[in-house]
This record gives C-alpha cells, structure tokens and sequence, in this order.
C-alpha cells in the first residue's frame, strides 16, 4: 500500500449541494457482483434527465478531482458510490462537507476528501468552469489546493490524514502486512490455541 500525498490533475466541478449516493450511482447498478464498470454509470440519471451535466461533458474526460458542495455523499451507506466515481476517474474530492459513511467509504479506497469553506469550493467550481484544462493539485501535506493561480486551505481530519501519509488508509491490507504477529498472538490466546486441532 503506498502514501497518499498529493492528487493532481484537471478539476470536474459538481454545483450543488446534499447531493446523495442515489444520484451518484443510480439503485439499478447495486445488483453487481464487482465494482467493475461502474464508472460509466456515475450520474446516471441526473445525465440523462440534464444533457449539460458535467459529467457528460467531454472537456472534463480525464479529470482527476471533484469540486463540489456540502454534504456530498449524503443518503444510503453505498460504497459503490465512490467506487463509481473513483473508477470515472476522481482520485480526490474537494468540497464544503461530506456524508460521514461516504467519507469513510472513500479513505478506505485511498481517496482523500478535503474540506473548505463555502465560499473557496465555490472559488473551485468556478475556477475548473472557466478553464477546463487547469491542472490543481490537492497537497495532502500541506492541505492545501493550488491550481488556476488559487491556494486553497482545505482540512483533511488528523487521523485520515496520518492514514494517507501512512500508507495505512487500507485496512484490509494493515491486517494481512500484520499476519505473523496476529498469528503470534493467536498461539498465546488459550482460548484459540485450546480448540484448535
């Protein structure tokens, strides 16, 4: 597992707030058996029902981050939520808050969401708008968002923070680097060691 220190590249703008992971991933798509594909069917409705919904703008294939409103990721627990939108392409979503679940959902995947102010993730949507081929980067380190002659404060919690910069955002992985000693530990337990065969 490798450190998450900065995400770079173009900026998809999302106007809008409270918007929720059945918008993000329609219920339709839950019945799959992996994540894969996923990705072409991030906003699924909302772009059919709005032809000029960023995501079906071709400027803003190839983007790398998200610039949206508050309480992102709201609504059901879904993690093929951001599963669908990381395999789009959004490597880190910047905004004024985040749905608690959406957000775990993400750190577990090695997504960083940033928070700002409403008046900065503002200044972001406006700015990836105006030129769609301005390149940001998000500095976990130093969290910050430059790009489009912008510096953005933005807050990333301590303990995801230190995740990231850890390498330590996948816990799945921290538990099977861990093997030997859970198996160290296991053999003192006798609780384990006594039912075994």
């Amino acid at each position: 597992m490798s450190a998450v220190t900065k995400v770079t590249g173009r900026a998809i703008p999302l106007p809008g707030d409270d918007i929720d992971t059945d918008r993000i991933i329609p219920a339709r798509y839950l019945r799959c058996v992996s994540f894969d594909g996923l990705g072409a069917y991030a906003f699924e409705d909302d772009r059919r029902q709005n032809p000029d919904h960023n995501f079906n703008d071709d400027r803003y294939n190839g983007s790398s981050l998200l610039f949206c409103g508050r309480n992102f990721g709201c609504g059901s627990s879904r993690e093929h939520a951001p599963q669908s939108l990381n395999r789009w392409g959004i490597k880190a979503i910047i905004g004024e808050s985040f749905a608690e679940i959406f957000f775990g959902n993400c750190l577990a995947m090695g997504v960083p969401c940033a928070t700002t102010s409403a008046a900065d993730a503002t200044v972001l949507r406006e700015a990836a708008a105006k030129d769609v081929t301005a390149e940001f980067v998000l500095d976990v380190v130093g969290q910050t968002v430059t790009g489009a002659g912008l510096t953005i404060s933005v807050g990333i919690p301590d303990g995801a923070r230190a995740a990231f910069l850890e390498g330590t955002w996948n816990a799945t992985s921290v538990l099977l680097d861990a093997s030997d000693a859970i198996d160290r530990t296991a053999q003192s337990l006798p609780y384990v060691t006594g039912f075994g065969p």
